[in-house]
């Protein structure tokens, strides 16, 4: 259902920036829309035959882009968008559920799902909340339910951070009271924090409104906006992003929130929300760019002048985002490093850092260590939304960003718009290149570099299911470039289902 409406979505945004009737002269709409005269030109050639209908959609998208209404054009309804979105984002979060579980009843590739969570010497009974558990303990789930149970206890769990492990945790001891009884053990079970992590997952439905605000904030397009979202019901981790007791959901969700913010300025609820959002991952670390870049970059960019108080608030709000990673390492310090017993190795580095210390021994991460010949089957795996997010933002940083860059070495305009140079002007064009998605391009083009030289490369497709940035680059291949697009979408599906197959009989990848 959500590859239908994605794709029928992005076939109407397509005709609404290429169809045209006529062929002897560039349409009002296409004007309207920013789009230069020599791509009109080929959409002219390209759709001469276009049907009525199709001459109403572009200009719906007239409207929807460029912020006129029509008499005849009705505007595109956010709320209904959302209803909508919610609809299908519960939809597909139920098929992913129902998938997965049903293809953890095939052979596991480790039986070790089976072995601890065994009903034990009774007779064998039908249990949702062991069906559950064993379907989603897979790979990292083991290290997160462990901690949720037992704390931090041995020294490769400290690679996890603690904010998904307390959410299992949370939610766990919430759903057991229901069916506590007198005398039963007070510590929480594997299938408590598993199924409490199953329950947490779920703030991925809420995501997908979330994302759909911040890119009509951001782009002032209803069309992208449900565009975008649409595509995101097609994650390329959807077990992780949708199911299991991962970091995906929970990361998505804050991040987003204070991406949210930034947009609409709200510097303090955004740093708190990155802050939230980078307990549960290490390259939380990095949202602290989203502030730097609204407070700082942007600002110099338009008056070319940095101001010293907005330098200073920001320098505070981005101490707030690394303060969980700081906490800790400072915590591991303590216990590691401070005893009566001898100090671990990473002890005497000049920033000791148990994470990096357990990233490089337990997982031999590092700068080219995944670059082997054994591993090339996962380079293929992550291939495609790799190849994406690479395409977009070295597409953004050539059309709009690069350019932006060289005005800043030409004079200052002595009268006119001088808050908005041309190449700004010209950056809009396209909703895809708009100025305002300069830091997540940015984002997205470093994520890409360091998964792709200093990370195991696969892991993309987890990363890649939670950066909105992949799905601005999903609907700028749908609207720009169909073709791809719809292979794009072809593999999304494909990849989504064999994905939860693979996930649930405990098959790489992890």
């Amino acid at each position: 259902m959500e590859c239908a409406l994605g794709t029928e979505k992005a076939w109407t945004i397509g005709q609404d920036v290429r169809s045209i009737k006529g062929k002897s002269k560039v349409a009002p709409e296409l004007v309207a829309l920013n789009i230069p005269p020599s791509r009109a030109s080929v959409a002219l050639r390209a759709t001469s035959n276009s049907s009525k209908t199709q001459k109403n959609l572009l200009a719906q998208s007239a409207m929807s882009f460029s912020g006129k209404q029509t008499a005849h054009a009705r505007p595109a309804n956010p709320a209904n968008h959302r209803r909508m979105l919610f609809a299908a984002s519960c939809a597909a979060s139920l098929l992913t559920l129902i998938l997965t579980v049903a293809a953890a009843q095939l052979p596991l590739f480790d039986s070790s799902p089976k072995i601890l969570l065994s009903p034990g010497t009774g007779p064998a009974t039908f249990s949702l909340r062991r069906t559950l558990a064993s379907a989603v303990l897979r790979w990292d789930a083991f290290h997160f339910a462990h901690i949720a149970k037992e704390g931090y206890v041995y020294e490769h769990e400290w690679a996890f951070f603690p904010g998904v492990p307390s959410l299992m945790r949370a939610l766990g001891a919430l759903l057991r009271v229901p069916t506590a009884s007198v005398g039963s053990p007070q510590q929480l079970s594997w299938e408590d924090v598993l199924v409490g992590g199953v329950l947490g997952s779920m703030l991925s439905v809420h995501s997908v409104l979330t994302l759909y605000d911040l890119t009509l904030e951001l782009l002032g397009s209803p069309s992208v906006a449900l565009l975008a979202s649409m595509l995101s019901l097609l994650p390329s981790s959807p077990a992780t992003l949708r199911v299991a007791g991962y970091t995906e959901a929970f990361f998505a969700w804050c991040s987003y929130l204070g991406m949210l913010y930034c947009a609409r300025q709200q510097w303090l609820f955004a740093a708190f929300s990155f802050m939230v959002a980078a307990t549960s991952r290490s390259n939380g670390i990095s949202l602290a760019g989203f502030i730097l870049w609204g407070l700082v970059a942007e600002p110099s960019f338009r008056h070319r002048r940095v101001n010293l108080g907005s330098t200073l608030y920001a320098v505070v709000l981005s101490a707030m985002v690394v303060s969980p990673f700081v906490y800790l390492q400072y915590s591991a310090y303590r216990v590691f490093c401070m005893g009566d017993w001898k100090p671990a190795p990473w002890c005497d580095s000049l920033l000791p850092s148990i994470y990096s210390y357990a990233q490089s021994k337990y997982w031999n991460v590092g700068f080219l260590r995944y670059w082997t010949p054994e591993q090339l089957p996962n380079f293929l795996l992550g291939a495609p939304p790799l190849a994406l997010l690479l395409a977009y933002t070295l597409h953004y940083s050539h059309a709009a960003l690069i350019p932006r860059l060289r005005a800043l070495s030409t004079p200052s305009p002595v009268s006119g718009n001088s808050n908005k140079p041309q190449s700004e002007a010209r950056a809009t064009a396209s909703p895809f290149v708009h100025p305002a998605l300069a830091p997540h391009a940015i984002h997205a083009l470093l994520m890409c570099l360091l998964l792709l030289f200093a990370s195991h490369t696969q892991i993309v497709l987890r990363f890649a299911a939670t950066m909105p940035c992949t799905y601005w680059a999903a609907a700028w291949l749908l609207v720009e470039r169909p073709a791809l697009g719809r292979w794009w979408v072809g593999w999304s599906v494909v990849w989504g289902a064999v994905s939860c197959v693979l996930w649930g009989a405990f098959l790489p990848p992890a």
